[in-house]
């Protein structure tokens, strides 16, 4: 019988994910934006040794050019495993997601690297619902042979650049009583309106987002401003004390839900490979109503006023204030400008003394 199953990061660890690489009989198939978890590449390369087919997808690089998987790229193919850089279509690969032996489906907010499995607040989805399996099998497919994928309005599951924006939309439209919302970034305007709509017919909704200093400069003013519009209208935000929030998570009127990979960003929407999933099983609910309700309790509001926005963008990040038109008092601005002018004194004169050391470190 098919049913659908959560894993919980950092609860659950990475010890699921393994154990279910380790039962591949026939095929393997990954789809990764991150792939450099040590463990994790160990048990794909035990299935290869196996004699289970193994064909990986990666994407070649985040948008600074940065190519953290080139050296999980070099062990596979060492092990004589097909690894080919995700489509070029896509800006970005951000799709998280295997096939065991086309029988088995996951669909994940995690990246395969250390800090998802120990570190934050992660989701994955396992299916074993054919249509949902063969969905995923038929974009790996199309991606793999550089084909377009159509997933269509009435496919099963979440994709970008497809279904992707209508899907979340209306599953936030249909709600009715409360939304819980987990997710790394509020920049996409459609979203943000449906939010602030479905608040004013009386949903009750919490947001948690992470602190604005994790925001790119480049996205501050739109990032910001997201946080800020749901503030204004009453809509709750807060962040997570213990863990970093990495997760993608709708939970609405604890009968349904949302997991996968997208950020609520245009460029998530429209842009890049993404997928999720929308689940209804009770089990599954279950947890994740625990788990929205571990979280919120261990969490603190956003400050998002002008001077909260200064203090953690300013001394708790790599600045940027000035793009957000901030009303800041002046002895504020030169109390932080005399802590900058002292941190970069600190700075120099360490320099000094460690040049030496560093360019010794930078030569390996």
């Amino acid at each position: 019988m098919s049913h659908r199953s959560i894993i919980i990061l950092p609860d659950d660890t990475g010890k699921p994910i393994i154990d279910a690489i380790e039962s591949a009989k026939k095929s393997l198939r990954i789809k990764m934006f991150l792939f450099t978890d040590v463990d994790l590449i160990n048990a794909v390369v035990a299935a290869k040794n196996r004699g289970v087919d193994v064909r990986v997808m990666l994407n070649p690089a985040r948008r600074n050019g940065e190519e953290e998987n080139e050296e999980t790229r070099r062990i596979l193919e060492n092990a004589n495993i097909e690894v080919r850089d995700s489509n070029p279509f896509f800006a970005l690969t951000h799709e998280k997601s295997m096939v065991i032996d086309e029988k088995i489906a996951f669909i994940k907010s995690l990246n395969w690297e250390r800090k998802n499995l120990l570190e934050t607040r992660d989701y994955a989805i396992t299916t074993t619902k054919h249509y949902e399996v063969e969905e995923i099998i038929a974009c790996f497919e199309a991606d793999w042979n550089r084909q377009n994928f159509d997933c269509g309005e009435n496919a099963h599951l979440i994709w970008s650049n497809g279904n992707s924006r209508s899907r979340i939309a209306r599953f936030i439209d249909e709600t009715q009583h409360t939304l819980f919302v987990q997710n790394e970034r509020f920049q996409d305007m459609v979203i943000i309106e449906r939010l602030i709509r479905a608040m004013r017919r009386g949903v009750k909704i919490h947001v948690m987002a992470r602190a604005p200093h994790s925001l790119k400069k480049d996205k501050l003013i739109e990032g910001v401003g997201g946080l800020r519009i749901m503030d204004d209208v009453g809509i709750k935000i807060h962040k997570l004390k213990h863990y970093k929030l990495h997760g993608k998570m709708f939970l609405a009127d604890g009968c349904r839900a949302i997991i996968g990979s997208i950020n609520l960003t245009q460029g998530s929407f429209d842009d890049r490979r993404e997928l999720a999933i929308e689940v209804h099983d009770d089990d599954v609910i279950e947890r994740l109503e625990r788990i929205a309700h571990h979280d919120w309790k261990n969490s603190h509001p956003l400050d998002l006023s002008d001077e909260g926005l200064f203090d953690d963008l300013e001394f708790h990040g790599e600045g940027g204030s000035e793009k957000l038109a901030l009303n800041i008092d002046e002895e504020k601005i030169k109390k932080h400008l005399d802590h900058e002018h002292s941190h970069d004194h600190e700075h120099h004169h360490n320099h000094d003394h460690t040049d030496s050391h560093t360019d010794d470190h930078e030569s390996h």
